[in-house]
């Protein structure tokens, strides 16, 4: 009996009593566990890798010893809008942003001394990002707070057309150090070149003109090409072009040479030559009599005004739109080959003087068949 008492009594010497705090709430527990870790198994306590427990799970206990255990509590965060859950034993969102280690001139959605328990949504964290971008030849080192791409855009005002190319997508993440480049593309740019038509050359004999002899009646006029090309530009520069229309703007007038056949006659005998200067004599007077101005040449002009009455109803000023242009609808080879253009550079332009003595010019070559029907109906031929 009394080794069963002594054995009772020594069994009953080695029990502890242990104070365990759980987030504020204190226990007695009476325990012969010899670790913190024991004790809380003994007390039905679950504890993670989380929570904060002091002394260390490993501690040893002793009789009265007071254990402390934070439970630690699961915060959602979206950082730099990565969406993430946190476990902490803070209670500030000041303490929290310390643990995480984010810089301290972070963006915070909540104020630091707010209370992790009274936060009703996400909590959001933007830190500091230092990246650099390409764009329009200049490179740009830019610091900012946004997540993606496509807000580092809007924060540098910087508009992207619909082809053009930025090398990461827009919806990603920034991070510190990234580069970033846009690449410019514009298609289908409009391009126009003009190019100069050569006008053409050809002869016509006549026995106006001796032998080896030419002259120019109709001055050649070049006509005018217009080229439209869709061209790439990438960052201005051209990558490759495509024509899409050519189109000739202006016709070439094609230049007529008379070119001489008659033969040289021979030298007068000495009594004919008296008779040939005489002749000479003659035609030089008639040389030297002025050519009279278009407006006598008009005021004459009886058979013309018909003429004209019946070509294009008198009116002097016309544009027919088919190639033929004044009162005696010329056409714009015939009015540069009679010397028209020394009035004007289309007969409806020139007055009816001047489109009179051109028609005087052209009629000497060719009579009133340059105007056969009305010519005929008038009885002019």
């Amino acid at each position: 009996m009394v080794s069963l008492v002594a054995g009772l009594v020594a069994f009953v010497g080695d029990g502890k009593s242990v104070q365990v705090v759980i987030d504020g709430e204190s226990r007695t527990v009476q325990t012969f566990a010899d670790t913190v870790d024991d004790v809380l198994k003994a007390a039905d306590v679950t504890v993670t890798a989380n929570d904060e427990v002091v002394p260390a799970l490993a501690s040893a206990v002793d009789d009265g010893t007071a254990i402390q255990v934070h439970k630690a509590a699961p915060v959602d965060i979206r950082l730099n809008g990565a969406e993430t859950v946190v476990h902490t034993t803070t209670d500030t969102v000041g303490e929290l942003v310390d643990e995480l280690g984010v810089a301290s001139d972070s963006d915070v959605s909540a104020p630091p001394a707010t209370r992790l328990v009274t936060l009703s949504s996400t909590l959001t964290i933007s830190t500091p990002k230092a990246v650099t971008l390409a764009v329009d030849g200049k490179n740009r080192r830019i610091e900012t707070k946004v997540n993606t791409v496509k807000d580092l855009l809007a924060e540098a005002k910087i508009t992207l057309g619909k082809e053009d190319r930025v090398s990461v997508p827009v919806n990603s993440s920034l991070v510190t150090g990234m580069g970033l480049k846009i690449t410019r593309v514009e298609t289908d740019k409009k391009v126009t070149k003009t190019e100069v038509i050569d006008f053409g050359t050809r002869t016509e004999e006549t026995d106006e003109l001796l032998v080896g002899e030419r002259e120019v009646v109709q001055a050649g006029v070049a006509g005018e090409r217009t080229l439209v090309f869709s061209v790439t530009l990438v960052d201005g520069k051209e990558t490759g072009r495509k024509q899409v229309s050519d189109k000739v703007t202006r016709q070439a007038v094609e230049e007529v040479v008379a070119v001489g056949t008659r033969e040289e006659e021979p030298e007068p005998e000495p009594e004919e030559e008296e008779t040939a200067k005489a002749a000479a004599a003659g035609a030089e007077e008639e040389k030297e009599t002025p050519e009279p101005a278009p407006e006598a040449v008009a005021a004459g002009g009886g058979a013309w005004d018909a003429l004209a009455q019946c070509e294009s109803g008198g009116n002097w000023s016309i544009n027919s739109g088919n190639g033929y242009y004044g009162g005696l609808q010329f056409s714009e080879s015939s009015w540069l080959g009679a010397g028209g253009g020394k009035y004007a550079p289309l007969p409806h332009q020139a007055t009816r003087a001047e489109q009179i003595a051109t028609a005087e010019v052209l009629k000497q070559n060719g009579g009133w068949g340059h105007w056969p029907s009305c010519s005929a109906k008038l009885g002019l031929r």
